[in-house]
């Protein structure tokens, strides 16, 4: 990745541009002042190409400052055939250290322009350092997605359980059933036990009555009758 694959970025608190970083002259930076002021509200990430670059914007969710709500936007120029993760994971760096650095300060009470002695250099340096670790930041970036994405799809299951009680109630009563079904089963195995310790009973009185039977019958014949002596 070359020194030129990050043209310019800034930090705004809506439409004022607070720090700024380029090493370039051009036209770019009118157009991503423009572009920001016409931003959609539907998301917060939007990239939009123009002439080989790609202008990407990140809009924070914002902090209160005392009396102040402050929403802070974040942009990078880069070279379109950087792609998009780079310039993204390069807007998020710097979101931290804004929000580190501000969040609780004159961040929301700053006028244009005025914290790029302070913050210009933190902007150049988090240049630099994705400009330099390409391969670490792509890496970085593609387990964030993949995070991202399966919270994404696990939500999303979860949405649809919700918004079908059909399903939600066939699911308990499915539960129920094989909660029913269990205490059945238990039920049934307790009478089969006792039914097969009942038999077990009647066998062995029987053995037990035919073996008395066979005891007085030969008593009886060896006695002849009840007349022993």
């Amino acid at each position: 990745m070359g020194q030129q694959s990050l043209i310019y970025s800034f930090v705004a608190r809506g439409t004022v541009i607070l720090a700024e970083y380029t090493e370039f002259t051009g036209n770019f930076t009118s157009i991503a002042s423009q572009c920001l002021q016409k931003l959609p509200a539907s998301n917060n990430k939007f990239t939009y190409n123009c002439d080989g670059h790609t202008f990407n914007y990140l809009v924070d969710d914002g902090f209160t400052n005392g009396l102040y709500f402050v929403q802070p936007a974040y942009c990078v120029v880069a070279v379109e055939s950087v792609g998009r993760q780079v310039p993204i994971a390069f807007l998020e760096r710097v979101k931290d250290d804004f929000t580190k650095k501000y969040g609780g300060g004159k961040a929301a009470t700053a006028v244009a322009n005025s914290l790029n002695k302070e913050f210009g250099p933190k902007i150049k340096d988090q240049m630099q350092y994705c400009v330099d670790h390409p391969e670490e930041i792509n890496k970085l970036a593609k387990v964030k997605a993949q995070v991202s994405e399966v919270k994404g799809v696990m939500m999303e299951n979860i949405e649809k359980v919700l918004d079908r009680g059909e399903k939600i109630e066939l699911l308990v009563d499915k539960t129920e059933n094989l909660r029913s079904q269990a205490q059945d089963f238990k039920t049934q195995g307790t009478k089969v036990r006792r039914k097969m310790w009942l038999q077990n009973m009647k066998i062995k009185l029987i053995v037990l009555g035919i073996i008395l039977a066979l005891i007085l019958v030969i008593v009886l014949s060896i006695c002849h009758g009840f007349n022993c002596h």
